[in-house]
């Protein structure tokens, strides 16, 4: 017994000088830097007591390191989060600069093993510097630390969600890119190699935010879907975007108890829409007054954004809703928007998440620009993620819907389960102005008087672009009362999720994260 003892006094100072990490020194340089350390960050986002620590003793294979790298730049375990059992990964910064060793890819395979198998969500908390020199070095350091194959054949078996808490390069971004989540701390670098390994490669002078900040992934890239101002900020996010998810592709997302009326009027619509076709409105303005408590979580915010993608809840179910934005470049969506449409589709299809498709677009951005970004290839993309989901899906069309992204937000024929118009939709292949430029501009400029004739022709063309045509072909399932799209949306939910469609067959899972 008393041998026991002293073995377990000497396991306790063991992990004392564990819990430090690479030492008090190091965890004073990082809180220098107004940053937390990785355990301050998991005391964060999981519950009080919860979090069960594997791998607190490993270190560096290098010798001469076991007594100085704890956890060998990683910090994992399970705990839970607002209640919910989870996986949670943190890379040190104060052990080798965060960097990755043989022992902290192998620790980082075993927990992703772990939380597939037994079905518990990923949680990433990254700070760090990528593959470790001298551990990748040569034909047999590199050799076994190539990209991680869990993560290339993860297909959304359990949510995945990363928070950038520092400068992050290689592993960490690897691992942040192909989440369901990004959100990233305004100040930090998320990139493939840092600024200095960049000007060593080829000259390149810039700072980490120039390379991989904030407003670049918002502006460019779309590889981040939130950011925050603080750790905190940033931690709370992902716990908000986590109360959206299931626990693992078997299970459907938790409903949430409300005391929002599900056949709720609303009236505020009718001041919202402006009375004039061309005057512009907030489209999150709508969503608000649909979606139980006014209350939404919106995905990619500052990417793309003449669409909206937003997570909320229906009388408690979770939905997913895309929505055009008619105060950014009329709500036409470009190759940005394409891509975020896509990525929020596989994201709800994969996750048993139905559909809303709120319509106002006079049809797609097109220019050189967005040939160059390979805009047909990106609403063809859109269009094969919408055919290939098998969530319930319905189709509002508010204001206009032009063109073919008619057909992109979910149009009749797309696979929506139900399309209705509100009285004020106008739904055309173009505007009648544009179809008369483009079918008699030349008549136009020989013409003695372009006004005059140009009117004659407008009357010619004045098909009927109101809802009335479709539905009287049930080409559209209805008109509805705008005042009573809430209670529409509540009730045909319920209809359409019965046992067959509660899950959804899952055939996006295996698409890629980003495109």
């Amino acid at each position: 017994m008393k041998h026991l003892r002293q073995l377990t006094d000497e396991l306790m100072a063991k992990k004392a000088r564990a819990a430090l990490g690479g030492g008090e020194e190091k965890i004073a340089k990082q809180h220098a830097k107004g940053l937390l350390t990785a355990r301050e960050r998991i005391d964060l986002l999981v519950d009080a007591k919860t979090f069960v620590e594997f791998g607190q003793l490993n270190a560096s294979d290098q010798p001469g390191l076991e007594e100085t790298t704890y956890g060998d730049g990683l910090v994992a375990g399970i705990g839970k989060v607002n209640g919910r059992p989870a996986v949670i990964i943190a890379g040190d910064k104060t052990v080798l600069a965060g960097t990755e060793g043989s022992v902290h890819l192998r620790k980082s395979r075993q927990m992703h093993a772990l939380a597939v198998r037994n079905g518990l969500p990923m949680f990433f908390l990254h700070e760090g510097g990528g593959l470790r020199m001298p551990d990748g070095m040569g034909s047999d350091g590199i050799s076994d630390k190539l990209f991680p194959r869990e993560l290339l054949t993860h297909h959304r078996k359990v949510p995945t969600m990363a928070a950038i808490l520092g400068d992050s390069y290689g592993g960490p971004t690897w691992t942040a890119v192909s989440c369901d989540f990004v959100t990233q701390l305004k100040g930090t670098c998320m990139a493939i190699a840092g600024p200095r390994m960049l000007e060593l490669a080829n000259g390149q002078r810039v700072s980490p935010e120039e390379l991989g900040g904030v407003d670049i992934h918002h502006q460019y890239t779309g590889q981040i879907d939130a950011d925050g101002e603080t750790e905190a900020e940033c931690i709370e996010q992902l716990k908000r975007f986590f109360s959206y998810m299931p626990q693992n592709e078997n299970e459907r997302p938790p409903m949430r108890k409300t005391d929002d009326d599900p056949y709720r009027m609303v009236e505020e619509v009718f001041s919202i829409l402006p009375d004039k076709r061309s005057r512009v409105y907030d489209m999150r303005n709508i969503i608000a007054c649909l979606v139980d408590e006014g209350d939404y979580f919106e995905y990619q915010k500052q990417f793309g954004k003449a669409l909206i993608a937003a997570l909320a809840h229906l009388n408690g179910h979770v939905v997913g809703i895309i929505a055009n934005q008619p105060n950014q470049y009329a709500g036409a969506p470009g190759p940005q928007e394409c891509q975020k449409a896509t990525e929020f589709i596989c994201l709800c299809d994969s996750y048993h998440i139905p559909l809303i498709f709120l319509h106002d677009t006079p049809g797609f951005r097109i220019s050189v620009e967005a040939e160059k970004a390979k805009m047909a290839t990106k609403i063809m993309v859109w269009n094969q993620a919408l055919a290939l989901s098998t969530v319930p899906k319905i189709s509002v069309v508010i204001r206009k819907s032009i063109g073919a992204a008619y057909g992109n937000m979910c149009g009749p024929g797309m696979g929506a389960d139900v399309v209705v118009a509100w009285p004020s939709a106008e739904i055309n292949f173009t505007g009648p102005e544009v179809g008369v430029n483009v079918v008699y501009g030349r008549e136009l400029e020989r013409a003695d008087n372009p006004h005059e004739r140009r009117q004659e022709l407008l009357k010619q063309w004045s098909f009927d672009s109101s809802p009335y045509g479709a539905a009287r072909k049930h080409l559209i399932d209805d008109v509805i009362h705008p005042a009573e799209t809430r209670k529409f949306l509540c009730q045909t939910l319920e209809y359409l999720l019965t046992s067959k469609r509660e899950k959804s067959e899952r055939l996006l899972a295996a698409w890629p994260t980003g495109f």
